[in-house]
């Protein structure tokens, strides 16, 4: 856990019950206020080398840059990740190897989320949950024609079926959405281990009651509670 003027943050990630290796990988760089949540793609070859990979290619943005340059240089982090995997799949001849991204970046009174895949990423604000980013699956679109809600689209049969991911084709499309950034906001990063169980009044409970020395355990908790099938990352960000 780390303090600063203007945020604290809190992250964790766990294995889950099921599974051998954690395929997930988050990254915090308060240096840079970006926050990072990576999913390997479960069931396909080395998602955890995917996953870490686009770690640590965002671990070495360089320091001291403006905001608009470290906003292009968090993209092409992302970018030269996605060629290297692809690179990497093609040197092993055994399949896809992919991860999904979410990354948050704040900058004084804004935010930017950059995201491919479905892990999410949720703002709470006066004690309201709101979902910033759109799953890249193959359930998203029922939920953009008000065919079902995020929380039905969960319980899809095919919900784990994403159409982006980090790794997976020629070229990566990332997603991109800004926003004011208030005192009292609370920022959610996470993968879909913990959105499996938990709805969005289970989350916006959980975030609007529990405080930031807990909050991520206690997310993790209800996860396990409820399964835990899947590894399950955390990164809770406040604004002060």
């Amino acid at each position: 856990m780390s303090d600063r003027s203007a945020y604290r943050y809190n992250a964790k990630t766990h294995v889950g019950l099921k599974r051998r290796v954690n395929e997930d990988a988050v990254l915090a760089l308060p240096e840079h206020d970006i926050w990072v949540v990576s999913d390997g793609m479960g069931g396909h070859e080395a998602g955890d080398y995917a996953s870490r990979l686009i770690a640590d290619s965002i671990a070495t943005i360089p320091l001291g840059l403006d905001p608009a340059s470290r906003m292009h240089a968090l993209r092409d982090a992302i970018r030269t990740a996605h060629t290297m995997i692809v690179q990497e799949a093609e040197a092993r001849g055994r399949g896809v190897i992919g991860a999904t991204v979410a990354a948050l970046m704040i900058s004084g009174p804004h935010f930017v989320a950059i995201w491919a895949g479905d892990s999410r990423i949720y703002r709470l604000r006066d004690g309201r949950i709101e979902l910033l980013t759109t799953d890249h699956s193959a359930v998203a679109e029922f939920v953009a024609a008000g065919q079902m809600t995020w929380d039905e689209a969960e319980m899809h049969p095919h919900s784990n079926a994403i159409t982006r991911a980090v790794g997976v084709g020629d070229e990566l499309e990332l997603d991109k959405v800004r926003g004011d950034v208030q005192s009292g906001d609370r920022y959610l990063l996470c993968s879909d281990g913990l959105t499996k169980y938990a709805t969005f009044a289970i989350l916006e409970r959980a975030l609007g009651r529990f405080p930031l020395e807990t909050v991520s355990d206690e997310l993790i908790q209800i996860a396990l509670t409820g399964g835990g099938a899947d590894n399950i990352s955390v990164i809770v960000v406040d604004v002060l």
